[in-house]
């Protein structure tokens, strides 16, 4: 003889059944796409492990880390200057081109990069004039 099990549910249950599962797949989405706050550098050596990550091989040999963390500009021995910004849940960097410009607005470097996709950037440094004549200073 089977056992039946009856239960009652109402809509209230079902919609709230519903909003809960909804809610878990969303936010399974936004961890797969990896969302969430935007990316930031503690020190120096978590922007030499991204410059990295952008650039194989890139070993810089200064490093400007926006106060914030929210970005860096570095040069290697060779005098190629990469700037690091935040994309998503990363950073993306660039090597500048002679194109790049760059000027200080008080304590802030503002690097225009020449490259309509990666866009502009402003990094607040304790010496952005020395990062503006690294900037100056890329040749071809």
């Amino acid at each position: 003889m089977p056992i039946a099990c009856h239960m009652d549910f109402s809509a209230a249950t079902f919609q709230f059944a519903g909003s809960l599962i909804a809610i878990l797949a969303l936010a399974g989405l936004a961890y797969w796409l990896k969302l969430g706050p935007p990316p930031q550098l503690a020190d120096e050596e978590d922007a030499r492990t991204a410059a990295d990550e952008a650039v194989s091989g890139f070993a810089p040999v200064a490093i400007g880390l926006d106060r914030d963390g929210r970005g860096a500009i570095l040069r290697d021995a060779g005098g190629r200057v990469l700037l690091l910004r935040p994309h998503g849940g990363h950073f993306a960097g660039r090597i500048l081109t002679p194109q790049a410009r760059a000027s200080s607005d008080g304590e802030a470097l503002v690097i225009d990069t020449a490259e309509k996709r990666f866009g502009a950037a402003r990094l607040v440094l304790d010496d952005p004039r020395a990062w503006v004549r690294a900037v100056e200073a890329i040749q071809e």
